[in-house]
């Protein structure tokens, strides 16, 4: 007989004067627990133990199987049967549905270590989604396995339970042998790969059909490139002028006959105003590629503007120098472009690029304006500089081509290169270095979601030679592929923290008030950071427990000698040494796949629609001298009807946000199970929706409201 030593009454009162009574009660508390679960043993001794288990399959198209699906549990002491969960008479693992299934066992199984999950044929092959599977052990308790993946033909998969672990946490030999074998799996899986020289390194596949079901949308349909492009067109009522690819339109008022189906609030204050000055300046601080303007400290003498030229746009009693000085000239210089081979894939269509620099006033107003412009790097005769002064079509076509140039950079650089590219390192080498039990890897799933599906695809169909890029754009047929190379040789790890790239183009002082690129980055950079900062802590005890990490200093190893080829220029670190560190690369991660592909993608639309505010192409070489424009030359220079239909269609596919949204924040796979880290989810998740109030409140009866950076419109990945 099991009893229990209890203590009387009268001695826990005398305890209790002496100062003893916690300590005893504190033992009498443990004691009862271990008859409890000695009881619960005996019981299981008693009578045939049954586990319960409760399997969740996903709510995506073709989640659900008519396969046969065995699962075996897996203890310290030991393993139940394979058994085979099916009802009878009933309809198994269909879309959306969680079932429950008995598996009964002749002895406990001791604490249980992994589930194991086995697909096999039953008709033809037909792959399942597995959210999750729950069991209930005979003693009440209930433990969750995350899975989140597809299982497809003949296969098994091996779940740990949904707790987060660091390596050292690893106590039995199974576990340790389970961590070690995942990653050696998804090693073989998920290859790196060089796309071209001087690129980040990619995926290994040489199709998206080759990719890990894994890592594929849920849906063709949203990743075809050639579809989606095809639909916008017709969507957009332009596929009537296509028959006319290569013809000119005849006046600037003829691209509204494009324009006149999807209209917005920003794209039609555009239309109405590309041509002042004022949304010139504007675009650099709110438009597609906010990230060019920087503060100009010394006129360089390659762009020889002299006072003289620009003094009567200067409202201040200074001059140009005296306001280079108090920090009121700005630059945007496209250096970058000099040199890039133009498209000439069309040999009837000769297009043309070049490498402008621009020189930028803050006004009074604190608006930012046009001072001068020089469309090529090299100063002459033949390269005059153009000023607000010069003829209406001159100036015109000066900030035309400044606009063109702006669009090549922000598509191959800012956009693809500096959000795409980058996001593709980081998930491919979290697949290859941190297994599903990792808390960084659970951290950062929500953020590679379709990234490497949507890089793959564009590869395919959209940068690829001949593909859509080759189309419509100026820098098609090859001119992308030098410029991402040119931009490698100048891209560093410390111009993907925020705070730290706006301070480089010294942006970061207050007397542009209405830069909200910057103001709102710089809100949603802290929470994020906030966020990773608080899931760190809850791991990760101290400096040295991050050291202590393979995996993690494995992780980030594997982005800087691979994933960026261990470019020296590029300074990727090599290792984490505290917690403060590791929390800003995480934020590096999460917020460049987010917040600032929100940025620089979401607007094209807005900003890029009406086409003469952003030529993807140029048909006419840059003029050399001053009075060559008229409105004749301006059309000519500008792209054909087909390149500008090509155009629409793209800048509006790439705009729209995916079926079924992930918004920053939002995270409906229960990767982690921890209470601290559903709390700190909480908390970040009420900061994010503040700040969307904020900005929502701000952008009232504003004619340009700025709300990409607005959490609710940012989505968690880089999946368009």
């Amino acid at each position: 007989m099991w009893c229990v030593w209890s203590v009387p009454g009268d001695d826990v009162e005398r305890l209790s004067r002496q100062g003893k009574c916690c300590s005893v009660l504190n033992q009498q508390r443990e004691t009862q627990k271990k008859v409890s679960r000695l009881e619960q043993f005996l019981s299981c001794l008693t009578r045939m133990p049954n586990y319960l288990v409760t399997v969740a399959t996903g709510s995506q198209w073709f989640a659900g199987t008519d396969d046969y699906i065995y699962i075996t549990l897996i203890g310290t002491e030991r393993c139940s049967e394979r058994t085979l969960l099916d009802k009878p008479l009933y309809n198994d693992f269909e879309r959306g549905a969680v079932d429950s299934y008995d598996v009964p066992v002749e002895e406990c199984l001791g604490d249980l270590e992994l589930v194991k999950i086995e697909k096999k044929k039953y008709w033809f092959q037909d792959d399942w989604y597995c959210r999750y599977i729950s069991v209930k052990t005979p003693t009440g308790d209930y433990i969750e396995f995350p899975c989140y993946r597809w299982l497809v033909g003949d296969k098994e998969v091996v779940l740990r339970d949904g707790t987060a672990r660091l390596p050292e946490d690893e106590k039995t030999r199974t576990a340790k042998q389970h961590r070690h074998k995942e990653l050696e799996t998804r090693q073989k899986i998920y290859r790196w790969k060089e796309w071209h020289p001087g690129f980040p390194m990619s995926i290994d596949a040489t199709a998206y059909k080759n990719l890990p079901r894994d890592i594929q949308f849920d849906s063709e349909k949203g990743v075809d490139f050639v579809l989606n492009y095809s639909k916008a067109i017709e969507n957009l009522y332009v596929n009537q002028f296509m028959h006319m690819f290569t013809s000119s339109w005849n006046d600037l008022s003829d691209f509204e006959q494009i324009f006149m189906r999807i209209k917005n609030t920003i794209s039609e204050y555009v239309m109405k105003h590309w041509k002042e000055d004022f949304m010139f300046g504007y675009q650099f601080l709110n438009g597609c590629n906010p990230v060019i303007i920087e503060k100009c400290t010394k006129i360089p003498d390659k762009f020889p503007v002299t006072h003289e030229m620009v003094k009567d746009c200067l409202e201040r009693d200074m001059t140009l120098e005296e306001e280079v000085k108090a920090g009121n000239i700005y630059i945007a210089d496209y250096e970058l472009m000099d040199g890039v081979t133009a498209n000439n894939t069309d040999p009837c269509t000769l297009q043309y690029l070049t490498a402008p620099v621009c020189l930028l006033y803050r006004n009074k107003v604190s608006k930012i304006m046009p001072l001068a412009i020089q469309l090529h790097q090299v100063p002459g005769e033949d390269n005059p500089i153009f000023l607000p002064s010069d003829d209406e079509s001159d100036w015109l076509l000066a900030k035309i081509w400044v606009r063109s140039s702006d669009f090549h950079v922000h598509q191959t650089v800012t956009h693809l290169l500096r959000t795409h590219l980058i996001s593709e390192v980081f998930g491919i080498a979290m697949f290859r270095q941190l297994p599903a039990v990792h808390p960084v890897y659970k951290l950062l799933i929500p953020h590679i979601r379709f990234t490497i599906a949507i890089n793959t695809k564009a590869r395919e169909q959209l940068i690829c030679e001949c593909g859509l890029f080759d189309k419509a754009n100026g820098t098609g047929g090859g001119g992308h592929v030098e410029l991402v190379q040119r931009a490698m040789k100048t891209f560093t790890y410390k111009s993907l923290l925020f705070p730290e790239a706006i301070k480089a183009r010294g942006m970061d002082g207050k007397e542009l008030p209405t830069y909200f690129y910057r103001d709102d980055g710089c809100r949603v950079w802290e929470m994020v950071k906030s966020f990773a900062a608080e899931v760190v802590n809850i791991y990760y005890k101290s400096d040295e427990t991050v050291q202590n990490d393979e995996e993690i200093q494995a992780f980030v190893k594997d982005v800087c000698s691979f994933g960026m080829q261990d470019f020296d220029h590029c300074e990727f670190p090599k290792a984490m040494t505290t917690k403060d560190q590791l929390a800003e690369y995480l934020t590096v991660v999460m917020f460049t796949a987010s917040a600032q592909h929100a940025a620089v993608n979401f607007g094209q639309y807005d900003w890029c629609s009406w086409i003469p505010n952003a030529p993807s192409t140029m048909r006419k070489p840059r003029p050399t001298k001053k009075g060559q424009a008229n409105v004749k030359y301006i059309m000519e220079s500008l792209p054909d009807r087909g390149r500008s239909c090509w155009h629409l269609g793209a800048v509006w596919a790439l705009s729209q946000f995916q079926d079924n949204e992930l918004f920053l924040g939002m995270y409906p796979d229960e990767h982690f199970i921890e209470k601290p880290v559903k709390t700190a989810m909480q908390n970040f998740r009420r900061k994010l929706a503040e700040f969307s109030r904020e900005v929502k409140n701000r952008n009232e009866g504003k004619k340009l409201p700025y709300y990409y950076l607005s959490p609710d419109r940012i989505p968690n990945s880089v999946a368009v």
